[in-house]
């Protein structure tokens, strides 16, 4: 089986933020499928993770972690993998 590829955590990173996020109250689960979750049931959860995020006071510092670390997983200020994939991709 393929390695998963992890973050690549930047040198500069401080958490900080991390203690003031939405989603510590949260059930984690919420922002990381299980294995082979498609269709509504992903859809479902993603949005309800999102909607989390849309009103977090450190969505950006966390969208700008994920995307600087290149976070493999989970939902992350607001966006999903293919998201942040996007995202890069698109520069």
């Amino acid at each position: 089986m393929a390695r998963q590829a992890l973050a690549r955590v930047p040198e500069d990173t401080n958490w900080f933020w991390q203690d003031f996020g939405s989603c510590r109250t949260s059930d984690p689960e919420l922002f990381y499928h299980p294995q082979n979750e498609r269709g509504l049931r992903r859809i479902r959860r993603e949005r309800a993770a999102k909607a989390i995020c849309a009103h977090c006071p450190v969505r950006i510092e966390c969208a700008d972690y994920a995307l600087r670390a290149r976070e493999p997983f989970g939902i992350w200020g607001g966006f999903s993998e293919d998201e942040r994939e996007q995202r890069l991709a698109t520069g």
